[in-house]
């Protein structure tokens, strides 16, 4: 049951923490907008596309970004307004603990977390999709980072292919070579001038292609010069293309599947998808380490008053900013596991916590 201390502060902790959320949100729509308004009016792109499709999947995306750093203001800023009218120390003087204080805090913070756990997992990808889908259109068009020169690329464990160049305007691949090994040994040779794309399901029409075949010391030739061959492997268009934001545009259930595919290709370099794959999760629990902290600096009354509280909170949430960018970096260039990268700064500020819990007003 909850008592009536428990409904009054979890009432203004999400009071609190919705209002930084609109104010916020306001502020980073009005930047966007000034930053891309020149691109809308060249580009042709219509008004339900802006304010239909990309601002309110904008307004998830970077809500998701920031709630907890949004929770950690929300904290202080009501704590601190509490603490300042003598609240903090009335409920103490009342026999209740700090320890039993916390409560409402991690309530409100469990809610919170919650939606963003669900958010980050289902909503804002299927929104991320459909706003950069818009931005890859009309504004960075050139977003697109994957090769389509000299292009080496395994499509399972035991078969890589090789394309001299790729053609995105017709999906043609030209000069494709295709080799499967067993026991490391070549017994697959498929050769061709060009492969154009014809659909799903990998659907592939190969022109001047030639075939061979080892069996030991003997080879089975298959010319087809000029001729042409509709085949299916296991290669599709969008291999070859890879976003900036690719990773933010799949639902965890596709991010999972996905970096599944990559390892069975023998493709290593799956960093930046199993960043985004935990930094899903890492983050929700980032809300209630922040709430934790941000209680525990805010509930003591200081000279100073809610100033200092503000500028100590947004300094510790700059500095876990911060050192969570640093550990992404060596995450991503496997300098540490992947894991560990991202759950560093939770388990940091996880210690900076109890250490200040230990020293809270009690």
């Amino acid at each position: 049951m909850f008592k009536k201390l428990d409904r009054y502060i979890i009432k203004k902790f999400l009071r609190t923490f919705f209002f930084t959320v609109l104010i916020f949100t306001m502020i980073s729509v009005i930047i966007d907008f000034s930053e891309k308004v020149e691109n809308f009016i060249e580009s042709g792109i219509t008004r339900k596309q802006i304010f239909i499709d990309y601002y309110p999947n904008f307004i998830l995306y970077i809500d998701g970004l920031l709630w907890p750093l949004f929770t950690l203001i929300a904290v202080i800023f009501f704590t601190s307004r509490m603490a300042y009218n003598s609240e903090i120390i009335s409920i103490f003087n009342a026999g209740v603990s700090f320890r039993r204080l916390m409560v409402p805090y991690l309530m409100g913070a469990a809610i919170i977390a919650g939606i963003q756990l669900l958010a980050n997992h289902y909503f804002i990808p299927k929104g991320n999709k459909t706003r950069l889908d818009i931005v890859h259109e009309y504004i960075w068009r050139d977003n697109d980072k994957g090769k389509t020169r000299d292009v080496h690329m395994f499509i399972s464990p035991d078969t890589k292919i090789y394309v001299n160049f790729y053609r995105k305007r017709d999906s043609t691949a030209n000069k494709f070579r295709m080799e499967r090994f067993e026991d490391g040994e070549l017994v697959y040779l498929l050769k061709a001038n060009t492969a154009e794309w014809k659909g799903y399901p990998d659907n592939w029409s190969l022109r001047s292609y030639e075939i061979r075949e080892f069996n030991g010391k003997e080879e089975n030739l298959v010319l087809g010069k000029g001729a042409r061959l509709d085949t299916t492997f296991a290669l599709t268009p969008d291999d070859f293309v890879d976003y900036l934001e690719q990773q933010t545009m799949m639902t965890t259930p596709e991010l999972t599947s996905f970096i599944a595919l990559q390892r069975r290709r023998g493709v290593g370099n799956t960093q930046k998808y199993e960043i985004e794959l935990h930094r899903r999760t890492a983050d929700p629990f980032t809300i209630f380490i922040l709430t934790i902290i941000g209680m525990t600096i805010a509930a003591r009354k200081i000279r100073g008053g809610m100033g200092l509280h503000l500028a100590v909170g947004i300094g510790l949430g700059a500095m876990f900013i911060f050192l969570s960018r640093f550990s992404m970096v060596f995450a991503t260039g496997q300098a540490i596991p992947v894991l560990l990268g991202i759950w560093i700064p939770n388990i940091v500020f996880s210690l900076v916590a109890f250490y200040l819990i230990l020293r809270a007003q009690k």
